[in-house]
């Protein structure tokens, strides 16, 4: 499906609100399933200026505030120059479903 299928189903701007929802969601996904993983020793936080912070309480709270600036950076954007939005949202939430994907599926293997 090419992305003007997806236009005649939502405005664009109701496209953008659900692309940044669902960034938003798996950003915490990633946090809430990458402490569960590391804290029972099933795999490493693979990026460096996170990784300390990994099992501490705050950690979540550092990927809550991480997933609110980006998507109000992105939204800003979006404003401006939306077609560039909604590519880069698109490609974020891609990756970040990806990521999230492994790392569940890392669970389910280490089992």
């Amino acid at each position: 499906m090419d992305m003007n299928h997806f236009r005649n189903l939502l405005p664009a701007i109701s496209l953008m609100k659900c692309l940044l929802a669902a960034l938003t969601i798996l950003v915490i996904a990633d946090g809430i399933v990458t402490q569960f993983l590391v804290g029972r020793g099933f795999a490493r936080e693979g990026n460096p200026f996170m990784e300390p912070l990994v099992g501490e309480n705050f950690f979540l709270l550092v990927k809550i505030v991480g997933a609110a600036v980006c998507a109000y950076l992105l939204w800003d954007i979006y404003k401006r120059w939306a077609k560039l939005a909604l590519i880069s949202t698109s490609c974020l939430v891609v990756c970040y479903g990806a990521i999230v994907t492994w790392n569940v599926s890392t669970y389910f293997i280490a089992n």
